[in-house]
């Protein structure tokens, strides 16, 4: 979901369009609806605000007039690898903690004993 101080990519018309930072959600009126203050990123600077809902902060697609818009949580290459990072190690500890199988030594069959003939 998105918080204060994230930055947001707003798809419209299911393209890329401007870069913004969640400068304030606080309830709206309506139930369930919030009151979004975005500082859109192009220049000049501009402050939108939209109402949306829980599912639409959480990077649902909605339309405003018709118009498909979407948000999407903008990411910092450096905090990817990172949690990459931490994934591997978490991977890496469950597999240590995981009880290892002991292999059960296997029969070994005696070469001069024939197999049993079916009649």
């Amino acid at each position: 979901m998105a918080a204060i101080n994230d930055i947001v990519l707003v798809h419209v018309d299911d393209k890329p369009g401007f870069y913004a930072r969640v400068e304030d959600i606080s309830p709206d009126v309506k139930p369930g609806w919030w009151q979004v203050r975005l500082l859109v990123l192009t220049f000049p600077l501009q402050v939108f605000t939209w109402i949306l809902d829980e599912f639409q902060l959480d990077y649902a697609p909605f339309t405003m007039g018709g118009t498909p818009i979407r948000l999407e949580p903008v990411v910092s290459p450096l905090e990817e690898e990172q949690q990459q990072q931490q994934k591997q190690q978490q991977i890496q500890q469950q597999r240590q903690q995981q009880p290892q199988k002991t292999q059960q030594p296997q029969k070994k069959e005696d070469p001069k004993k024939k197999p049993p003939q079916q009649p």
